[in-house]
């Protein structure tokens, strides 16, 4: 009889998804390892599984690792038989993850939040279409300030959307934009047709859309490939008045070009969800720039995430004991 599966995850996610283990591994012997009696003494373990949930992440992020999720990463780097990691995030770029890949560790993420993500850009989208932000402003002055002759916001339909990135989120952006009657061109590694883009390109070619394109979604993973994507020559070859949405990482557009955009109103707006620090610097300019809307990397968050993430990992979990592709393995998502 084989050795149970030594699957590891938190108190709190065991207590929500521990029946479901119990389904997804069948008559396969298991073992549930709690992270919280997992001893920080330096001694191996041996974990095979492992369930990166948001509870153990906390507020972790770029440049700080919460007490908790410097103990679980540290319980992974003790495991030598570690054969496969869930996390709850739909990115692993971030350093934390290096010597997961390093090892050769398969890693997958949860798309449960791509719908929340694709509402928010889209959302982001519709906000400054509409001068959503020139109307709060007006707001906060008392001013009645009618959209009226030369204010009028133009008609999205017939505009266009270049989306880099189809993965999970960029194909659900695509297919909203599509229904408002946007024009989609979709931006990834190979230009292969897509059902919700009127044409797609690959990232290389990006440069040749840009002095056409009204909205400049960035939902791409970040990779060697996409890193610096967007520099100060494509944002200054976007029209006057293009806007950019980033829910991707702060990493792929150069920060400061685009600030020198919006200062000089060669831009005409930004929703950010993402920077390249975060937080973001009290003093940075973007806080204040008008048009630019600020949302603390939080354009996922959503209080069904928990069930969400745990439906993927579950569903993952009976993959991975019948030998199964894995769904949303980094791997495959980094070439969307």
């Amino acid at each position: 009889m084989s050795a149970p599966v030594q699957i590891l995850m938190s108190k709190r996610a065991a207590g929500h998804f521990g029946a479901g283990v119990a389904t997804a591994m069948g008559e396969r012997p298991y073992r549930i390892v709690l992270l919280e009696d997992v001893p920080a003494d330096g001694s191996p373990c041996a974990i095979d599984v492992a369930l990166l949930s948001r509870d153990v992440t906390g507020r972790s992020g770029k440049f700080k690792i919460t007490e908790a999720l410097a103990h679980f990463l540290d319980v992974l780097a003790r495991s030598p038989n570690l054969a496969w990691v869930q996390t709850h995030s739909a990115g692993t770029d971030r350093p934390t993850w290096k010597p997961i890949k390093a090892r050769g560790i398969r890693l997958t993420t949860s798309s449960g939040m791509a719908t929340t993500v694709a509402l928010s850009a889209v959302g982001g989208i519709i906000a400054l279409a509409r001068r959503f932000p020139d109307l709060a402003d007006a707001q906060r002055r008392h001013a009645w300030e009618p959209l009226l002759e030369e204010r009028a916001p133009r008609d999205l339909a017939g505009q266009t959307a270049v989306i880099a990135g189809l993965g999970p989120i960029g194909t659900e952006v695509a297919r909203l934009l599509k229904a408002v009657g946007l024009r989609v061109v979709g931006i990834r590694r190979a230009a292969q047709p897509h059902l919700h883009c009127d044409e797609t390109a690959a990232y290389g070619d990006l440069a040749k859309y840009l002095p056409k394109t009204d909205w400049l979604v960035l939902a791409c993973p970040l990779t060697e490939l996409t890193r610096g994507l967007v520099d100060a020559a494509a944002i200054a070859s976007l029209p006057k008045g293009a806007c950019i949405v980033n829910v991707a990482r702060g990493e792929v557009i150069s920060e400061q070009a685009m600030i020198e955009a919006l200062r000089d109103g060669h831009l005409g707006g930004a929703w950010l969800d993402v920077f390249e620090y975060e937080p973001l610097d009290p003093a940075s300019p973007l806080w204040d720039l008008p048009r630019v809307m600020i949302s603390p990397h939080s354009s996922g968050a959503a209080d069904g995430n928990y069930a969400r993430a745990g439906a993927v990992f579950l569903d993952n979990l009976a993959r991975w004991r019948e030998g199964r592709p894995l769904a949303n393995e980094a791997s495959r998502l980094e070439a969307s």
